[in-house]
């Protein structure tokens, strides 16, 4: 359309001062506004809300007409532009970003903001700054509302970094701006305004960052690989940027999360027979931030009627493999998907052999010992060895 009947400004608490001229030319000739109560506010307009719950479909009955969506800061930077753009076609709109809250606090601090991990949580889990937590390092995150930054602050002291120095930031850019400083363990300042973010100086211990997360990080009821053994499967696997995993037994789903924080964007669907297993499965998706990223079914494995829906780039089999189910998965999954079957038991290890016979590619055996007491000396426990047969489909 060379003509998009859609204008997506960015609006910051400074109101109309902090618009562009061509911004506010597109909001006089608007047939119709959209915007949250407070925007229509800061802009002097009577628009329309946003419906409660949120939807898109006031606005996208304007079509064709001259419409402005108000919204926060930069549109596309944790902002609202990215929820219009699932029902629009390109040329339909055009958009005026404004200041982000990452710019305005980034810029008040004189930090460095290709530096500064910048994460969205005002509609997410605190879980998902977690790659980002390391000693030294920085962070700016948005917040829910004003009672967030205490249970903010107690969320990083609960994971060692209560040293942290917090700027709860209020109101950035407005009139009303304020911002304070704290220590995470130390949190004393009350509730706060609801448009708030804060920005963190991080400091505690170092967290890993690869695969092979110690089996106490997971919960679980012994039904877990081996850290070792699970870094060689990830590997294996190969995760890559919003790659889909099936992880076909998940036991306590330790492979599901070591594959989404191996790789942005990575999903899985993860199918466990037992209840109670699926429940440690969904609890370790939530601990580590992933509940949106981690799909738990409970049922058992069957066939081909009991695999997942959506197409994956990778396939782990974690237990109860059978000739059945592997033929299942080689028929329904596309060239170049990655299949990753670990075996323990005789049964399985015979399976990985026939299949690596017929379908080629690789199988490996792990052997892992480690050092216990024996006696008043030391010694080397074995663990059970793994066999594990890779393949590319």
């Amino acid at each position: 359309m060379a003509d998009p009947w859609l204008t997506i400004i960015g609006l910051g608490e400074d109101g109309l001062a902090g618009l562009t001229d061509a911004s506010r030319a597109a909001l006089d000739a608007a047939e119709h506004v959209f915007g949250g109560p407070r925007h229509l506010a800061l802009a002097g307009v009577a628009g329309t809300p946003w419906p409660v719950p949120f939807s898109t479909a006031p606005l996208l009955a304007c079509r064709g007409a001259r419409t402005v969506a108000l919204v926060s800061g930069d549109p596309f930077w944790f902002g609202a532009g990215g929820s219009l753009m699932a029902d629009l076609q390109p040329g339909e709109w055009t958009a005026h970003p404004g200041r982000s809250v990452f710019q305005l606090i980034a810029a008040h601090l004189g930090w460095r903001m290709e530096g500064t991990a910048c994460r969205g949580l005002h509609a997410a889990p605190f879980a998902q700054l977690l790659p980002d937590l390391a000693p030294g390092a920085r962070a700016i995150v948005t917040l829910r509302d004003g009672a967030a930054p205490a249970a903010f602050a107690g969320w990083l002291t609960d994971r060692g970094y209560g040293a942290s120095l917090l700027h709860v930031c209020e109101a950035m850019g407005g009139p009303d701006q304020r911002l304070r400083s704290t220590r995470a363990d130390g949190f004393d300042l009350g509730q706060t305004r609801d448009l708030v973010a804060i920005a963190a100086d991080l400091c505690g211990p170092p967290l890993p960052r690869l695969p092979g997360r110690a089996e106490e990080d997971f919960a679980h009821d012994g039904q877990i690989s081996k850290r070792h053994v699970r870094a060689l499967s990830i590997l294996a696997l190969g995760p890559q940027p919003g790659a889909h995993l099936w992880d076909l037994g998940g036991g306590s789903g330790a492979m599901s999360v070591e594959w989404c924080l191996a790789a942005q964007g990575a999903t899985a669907d993860t199918i466990e027979a037992r209840e109670t297993r699926s429940a440690n499965i969904a609890q370790n998706a939530q601990d580590y931030g992933l509940g949106a990223r981690i799909t738990v079914h409970t049922r058992t494995l069957e066939g081909a009627d009991s695999l997942p829906g959506t197409p994956p780039d990778a396939v782990f089999f974690g237990g109860g493999a059978t000739a059945a189910l592997v033929a299942a998965v080689w028929d329904r999954v596309a060239p170049g998907t990655r299949l990753v079957l670990n075996a323990v038991t005789l049964e399985t290890e015979a399976l990985a052999s026939a299949e690596h016979a017929a379908r080629g590619g690789s199988l490996t055996r792990i052997e892992i010992a480690e050092a216990a007491p024996l006696g008043r000396f030391r010694g080397w426990t074995a663990a059970r060895p793994v066999v594990q047969w890779s393949v590319t489909r």
